[in-house]
């Protein structure tokens, strides 16, 4: 399917994260805000794609911006979204209107969510412009714990998708911070770069490999074990690393979204890790996944553009 056949324009949204379901092959949620998450409401767009092109299947709209999205580990219909309220809107698309609950504890911008995917745990992480993470258990009204220690905005959170309770965080103050549940404070502090750190992902297949993506336009990989030095820097980007996603199917590869306009795919083992650069983008991308569901493709992913109409 060619690139354009991809592409669905939504007037008056500007796209933030974009995430695969991890159990319907072909349906993706996109998370939107209208005048670039500075005012305005917010858009959860749940798309449907196939040979044909993509279809919206359902929306729902918030009251303010809309900047991450990810979905239930254990119901296909369930997802959560947070947003420029300090809040976090949990939504059924098998229901028309929504949202099921809101979660309102932080106090400015919720920039990252994420649900945790080892087993024997439904717990969810939120990272706030209030410098704090909040752990949540979508069953529970109000949050489990709160963690701090990041001194500027944090902007992702993810869990490892190896040892259950742990997450990794990356902040504006430039530094990869790695946690657990159990306890309240930092496990690893990682002065990964010398600017504002806008994403990480853990390594599907290496628990202690974690990548960082920043406003210095560079990618850097970083083994738990030794963070003294990164294992690899990839270069390439112009402007500042939005969002950087790990292969789920290749140990080394991942790929990588700017405000350059451009999707980058690289290999970190190889000697000229770029494999592929992707400019057919306009605006900012700021979204970007990769299927679970399409070992056989090579590049099966979904960006999403921002579109300013």
């Amino acid at each position: 399917m060619s690139a354009a056949a991809r592409t669905l324009r939504v007037p008056g949204r500007h796209g933030y994260a974009a995430e695969f379901s991890p159990y319907l092959p072909g349906r993706l949620a996109c998370a939107a805000a209208q005048h670039y998450g500075i005012a305005g409401c917010g858009t959860l767009l749940i798309l449907d794609q196939n040979e044909s092109g993509l279809r919206v299947f359902r929306s729902f709209e918030w009251n303010d911006g809309l900047f991450d999205v990810t979905w239930s580990e254990n119901n296909e219909h369930v997802l959560v979204t947070c947003s420029g309220d300090g809040s976090l809107q949990l939504w059924d698309t098998a229901k028309a209107a929504g949202p099921l609950q809101v979660y309102k504890e932080h106090t400015q911008e919720v920039y990252s969510v994420d649900w945790s995917q080892t087993r024997g745990e439904q717990l969810m992480v939120s990272g706030s412009w209030d410098q704090t993470i909040k752990l949540w258990d979508p069953t529970v009204g109000k949050s489990l714990c709160t963690f701090r220690g990041h001194e500027s905005v944090i902007y992702s959170t993810i869990w490892s998708p190896h040892i259950p309770g742990c997450f990794a965080s990356a902040s504006g103050d430039q530094t990869l911070r790695i946690w657990d549940v159990k306890s309240t404070g930092v496990r690893i502090v990682v002065p990964a770069h010398q600017a504002e750190i806008l994403s990480c992902d853990w390594c599907k297949y290496n628990e202690n490999l974690l990548v960082t993506g920043a406003v210095d336009c560079s990618l850097r990989g970083w083994d738990l074990r030794n963070v003294r030095q990164p294992v690899f820097e990839l270069l390439g980007h112009t402007y500042a690393i939005r969002r950087v996603k790990f292969s789920p199917f290749h140990a080394s590869v991942l790929a990588s979204c700017s405000y350059d306009f451009s999707v980058r795919f690289w290999n970190f083992s190889n000697p000229d890790p770029l494999l592929e650069t992707v400019e057919h983008h306009t605006e900012f991308t700021c979204g970007l996944d990769l299927s679970l569901q399409s070992p056989t493709q090579e590049w099966n992913y979904w960006v999403y553009r921002l579109v300013y109409v």
